[in-house]
């Protein structure tokens, strides 16, 4: 389902949004329903590795260390 939306614009950066939206072939309706699709799949995508990242973290990383035993052991050289 579409919505309308209203704007105000300054008129210089409606000018400039008009040819822009030209050069793109596209209306300007069309150009910012295009970027704001955009900006809403790039915070998905970042919300979606911020959730995978933080996983990862509290799960941990084997690196290899084993605690050792006793003091002396620890201080072996």
């Amino acid at each position: 389902m579409k919505t309308n939306v209203t704007l105000k614009i300054d008129s210089e950066i409606l000018r400039e949004i008009k040819i822009i939206a030209a050069e793109e072939g596209s209306s300007i309706s069309g150009l910012l329903a295009c970027k704001l699709q955009e900006l809403v799949r790039q915070r998905k995508s970042y919300a979606r590795s911020q959730r995978r990242a933080l996983a990862r973290l509290r799960k941990g990383f084997e690196l290899g260390f084993t605690r050792p035993t006793s003091r002396a052991e620890l201080h072996e050289r």
